[in-house]
């Protein structure tokens, strides 16, 4: 009737013909329990660590993300920046184009207009 009076609990054993001792049952028990608990508690250990190193992770990709959007964002301005000193500078060489074909042809008025007039 002993076996009736305290509640089942399928995690601690019976005292039937597979122990070797009465009186070891409860230590077996025991060592057992306690080696249970440290192989839990090793395992929840390691599910702190997972759980910071996924946290910390987490940051990284944050602080990531930012520095991602910056580098973004200062693309963008160099970008109009290069396109605003492109366009400068096609318009500088436009002006020194002119300016030489302008000079060229008064070289040539110069050159030519008096000796047209020389030989008439």
């Amino acid at each position: 009737m002993s076996d009736r009076e305290q509640p089942y609990d399928p995690y601690i054993p019976s005292g039937n013909a597979n122990d070797a001792g009465g009186s070891n049952n409860g230590q077996g028990g025991n060592q057992r329990t306690a080696a249970l608990q440290a192989e839990i508690d090793s395992t929840v250990g390691i599910m702190r660590d997972n759980i910071n190193k996924v946290s910390e992770r987490g940051q990284r990709l944050d602080a990531l993300q930012d520095k991602t959007d910056n580098l973004a964002v200062s693309a963008q301005g160099f970008r109009r920046g290069a396109n605003r000193v492109r366009k400068q500078m096609w318009w500088k060489d436009m002006k020194m184009r002119i300016c030489i074909i302008v000079g060229i042809i008064l070289l040539l008025v110069v050159i030519i207009v008096p000796s047209v007039v020389a030989t008439r």
